[in-house]
């Protein structure tokens, strides 16, 4: 009998509570030992993600060898970059390309690095190709302004406002130069569109717009400094751009795939040059339909966002914005207009969209007179249709709050 007793205390001891997971006998709570430490997992990989871009969708010709260095900011932190140009209608020829800190008055603040395309100092593109170098060893923070010097001869993709103030143009060949480059202001970007980070995987955004996003101010005056056709104006700076105020606020990188100009149906059908081509990108702020609401009715306009809305969900989380007022039309009836915008913005409010958006943020609300949902809050207007200065930065601060609120990315 005391035998058999002896048994099932064994039994019962050997099935009692497990060990926690990872534990050993000497480390009941899975924390290690000096004998058996528990290695963590490995950190996941550093990634490519946009630290600076710009839809280029208008084109320059540079039918002599010419030299551009322009200074351009950087929302992202990492070790290596990746520098993407793009040609325009005709064949493009970079050469002798270098990336460093930008100084002031066209100087640099580091040796220039060379950047090269698969180990060579040259590259060449036919018409509208995507030009990307090779990876480069070249340590960056967030905010950094770096200078992209390049030599180019043939057609180069170009923006379609000038907002890169600090940036300059030299007939010749001057590209490894590590001094000031020299020659003209010329604030309009060209050829250069794309700066990926390598570093650790993080939020990544992507603004799709027309000139509001792209970062239209109030446009060429009489005086100043000289650019291709006309005159420019101090507050034509991608410094005010709202997605670059909103990027800072956020410390996440605000890609800007922005074209002035453009309706909701060249945004679908440019999305494969202007979007698709970034790596890893987390989220899409969507910010278009201004330029439709002269000639398409409001259902018209609401299939053309929820057709752009599908092709963005398999790639980003979709951030609507309503619709800013619009104080004046070039196109169509303004009674139209007015109406039309409103449904737009009750439509996008409902929650009604065949195709679900992921957020809605209401930058009318922030920019709106408290008097008339069609006219700009006193300060926040400049031409009627574009936002000023304090608008851009009323809109900015509305995005930071809205991703702020958001659940943290996965």
């Amino acid at each position: 009998m005391k035998r058999a007793l002896c048994l099932l205390l064994l039994a019962a001891a050997a099935c009692g509570p497990a060990d926690p997971p990872h534990s050993t006998p000497g480390d009941p709570l899975g924390k290690g030992t000096s004998d058996h430490p528990v290695i963590p997992p490995d950190p996941p990989p550093p990634v490519f993600q946009p630290g600076f871009h710009q839809a280029l969708r208008h084109e320059m010709k540079a039918g002599a060898a010419t030299t551009f260095r322009f200074n351009v900011p950087v929302g992202r932190s990492g070790d290596r970059v990746r520098i993407a140009f793009r040609a325009g209608s005709g064949s493009l020829t970079l050469r002798r390309v270098t990336v460093a800190r930008a100084g002031s008055a066209g100087a640099l603040d580091s040796a220039p690095v060379p950047v090269t395309f698969e180990g060579r100092r040259d590259a060449a593109g036919a018409a509208w190709a995507r030009i990307l170098s090779d990876a480069i060893a070249f340590p960056v923070s967030k905010n950094d302004e770096l200078a992209v010097t390049f030599e180019v001869l043939g057609s180069m993709a170009a923006s379609s406002i000038a907002n890169f103030p600090g940036s300059y143009a030299r007939s010749g060949s001057y590209g490894d130069e590590p001094g000031p480059l020299g020659g003209t202001a010329h604030p309009r970007l060209v050829g250069l569109q794309t700066i990926e980070v390598e570093g650790p995987r993080e939020r990544a955004i992507v603004a799709i717009g027309d000139s509001i996003t792209e970062g239209y101010v109030s446009g060429p005056i009489t005086g100043g400094t000289t650019v291709e056709s006309g005159f420019l104006r101090a507050t034509d700076d991608y410094r005010n751009a709202w997605t670059r105020v909103a990027e800072q606020t956020l410390e996440a990188p605000i890609a800007n795939a922005a074209i002035s100009g453009q309706g909701t149906w060249d945004a679908a059908d440019h999305l494969d040059g202007d979007v698709f081509a970034l790596p890893n990108l987390t989220d899409c702020v969507v910010l278009i339909g201004t330029n439709d609401l002269g000639g398409g009715s409001a259902e018209a306009i609401e299939g053309e966002l929820s057709t752009l809305f599908q092709a963005l969900q398999p790639h980003c989380q979709v951030w609507a914005s309503t619709l800013l007022p619009k104080e004046r039309t070039s196109a169509g009836s303004y009674e139209q207009v007015k109406a039309r915008r409103v449904a737009i913005n009750d439509w996008l409010r409902s929650g009604t969209s065949p195709v679900p958006i992921d957020h809605v943020i209401d930058l009318e609300s922030v920019t709106r007179s408290p008097s008339s949902v069609h006219q700009f809050a006193t300060g926040f207007g400049e031409d009627g249709i574009h936002p000023s200065v304090r608008g851009h930065q009323a809109m900015a601060a509305e995005v930071a709050r809205v991703f702020e609120m958001a659940p943290p990315l996965q």
